[in-house]
């Protein structure tokens, strides 16, 4: 009598704490990886951005020039401090008293604009790491990249690079492109008034236009340019412009 015998291998079913292993490698090789990019990025600029992508693809094109921290010339970053964040030298990433004011504001119902209170270490963590929109998980990715660049790049870097790659009009990005596209001369040369022009746009870019400044756009400008000459002796401010003991 003969018999046949088949023998069937059964795999073995990955244990949960297998998984886990492999999932904890993966998120801690992404958190290195983040991290030696944002180390690399103090000293070389990303050769490109989510903002820059998405502004190809809508179709408004990629016109951008870096350019170092004193190519750009005093008048370019005072505008840019005064009009986007006056505390820039202060604060360590956040200011907490616009955050209070921002959320109270937009919780009121009567308010249909929200009103923003990024501060220019958030707006270029946003920019140079992440994506636009108001998610709360890309808030949260915005907390983390802005602690990070805070810590590791200082803020002439983060003023440098926000320079660099914010978004000045369609398709425009930096203040040397946008200094050559409205005023064709390189972004040193700038005087007081076109720096605050190129700065009035910054919250809206793609519909503010400094060729055909609205009422509210020239009335932003003034204000500008008082807020340029009131810290034009404040001596933190001062000193990040200047490249005093910054780095």
């Amino acid at each position: 009598m003969k018999f046949d015998i088949t023998f069937v291998a059964v795999a073995k079913k990955k244990s949960p704490s297998t998984f886990l292993i492999k999932l904890k490698r993966i998120v801690l090789g992404l958190i290195v990886a983040n991290v030696l990019f944002i180390v690399l990025t103090k000293w070389i600029n990303t050769p490109i951005t989510t903002v820059m992508i998405g502004s190809i693809i809508k179709g408004n094109g990629l016109t951008r020039e870096y350019i170092s921290y004193e190519e750009m010339g005093r008048n370019a970053k005072l505008a840019v401090v005064c009009s986007e964040d006056q505390l820039f030298p202060d604060h360590n990433g956040f200011d907490m008293d616009a955050i209070k004011k921002a959320v109270k504001y937009n919780n009121d119902p009567k308010h249909k604009k929200i009103l923003g209170a990024s501060t220019i270490s958030q707006q270029t963590a946003k920019n140079v790491f992440l994506w636009n929109g108001r998610n709360w998980f890309r808030k949260g990715l915005e907390v983390y990249h802005t602690f990070m660049i805070e810590l590791i790049w200082g803020k002439k870097r983060i003023l440098e690079t926000y320079l660099n790659v914010a978004e000045m009009g369609k398709g425009i990005f930096g203040i040397q492109a946008a200094s050559q596209f409205y005023f064709k001369k390189d972004a040193k040369k700038l005087t007081k008034s076109e720096a605050a022009w190129i700065a009035a746009i910054l919250p809206n870019p793609a519909v503010r236009s400094v060729e055909n400044p609205s009422s509210s756009l020239v009335k932003k400008h003034k204000w500008i340019l008082k807020q340029m000459n009131n810290l034009d002796d404040d001596e933190e401010t001062m000193k990040l412009i200047n490249d005093i003991t910054n780095k």
